[in-house]
């Protein structure tokens, strides 16, 4: 376990000593102050059926942050050691694989917690500055915010896997933001179809649809199937990185 903490730690160190850390930081830090102003405006307008959060977490402003982030946070994980030829170093040096990939999707997965800080503070200041008198149901912040925990296990685990596949960072973040939309995308899709599929189709793509999932929990309600959902899929992610990993590794 040592080996996988050094190794944690270094991959941390490595993405606070990197500027595009702290634009990451920032432009989410930015997208989310404009989503929660805009959510803020919508309830100003008139009665709603939603709240602050549900309007805040599904804005397209909230979308255009979910999507950037995680290929910004993972493109250089594997691709910037192969392009300045530490791979092989890394490689030889006695580490196993799984603690290479661990470390660094931990890392990531650690500064993605940290990114959404600034959004938690945006609801406490704001119930602070009203006295109280803003309605911001707990259950459904606590829920949503364990939904984008959930979320980004996957999300960091695809990123950890198309670094894995090529030098090329743009290339990398590219395959990321790709797969992210095309996931999203799903549950669009059905939407504009209607009931001119079969119901049984619709329902398994309501389960794995991301906007639905996020409907549901900035709601308030807890929905264990998406949790195993991302979580399953993370584990599948993180074993094709290894697999391709300890392929590269043998032909070093």
């Amino acid at each position: 376990m040592s080996v996988l903490f050094t190794l944690f730690f270094k991959e941390l160190r490595s993405f606070f000593y990197s500027p595009v850390a702290y634009v990451v930081l920032a432009m989410v830090a930015a997208i989310n102050g404009f989503s929660f102003r805009g959510a803020i405006a919508a309830l100003e307008s008139g009665p709603q059926q939603g709240s602050l959060i549900t309007f805040t977490f599904t804005s397209p402003w909230f979308w255009w942050s979910y999507f950037f982030v995680f290929p910004l946070l993972t493109m250089r994980l594997f691709a910037e050691e192969r392009k300045l030829g530490t791979w092989e170093t890394l490689f030889t040096a006695p580490v196993r694989t799984w603690q290479v990939v661990m470390g660094k999707y931990l890392a990531a997965v650690f500064f993605y917690c940290l990114l959404w800080i600034p959004s938690v503070l945006n609801f406490f200041v704001f119930q602070w500055m009203t006295a109280g008198a803003a309605d911001i149901p707990a259950g459904a912040l606590y829920t949503t915010y364990l939904l984008l925990f959930f979320m980004g296990l996957f999300n960091l685990a695809v990123g950890c896997f198309t670094s894995s596949l090529t030098s090329n960072q743009i290339v990398a973040a590219v395959l990321s933001f790709t797969f992210s939309l095309l996931h999203f995308v799903v549950g669009i899709f059905v939407l504009y179809l209607g009931r001119r599929v079969p119901d049984a189709f619709i329902d398994l793509v309501h389960y794995i649809a991301t906007k639905e999932h996020i409907e549901v929990f900035t709601s308030g309600l807890l929905d264990t199937r998406p949790l195993v959902y991302y979580s399953s899929l993370a584990f599948l992610f993180l074993a094709l990185t290894h697999y391709v990993l300890e392929f590269r590794r043998w032909r070093v």
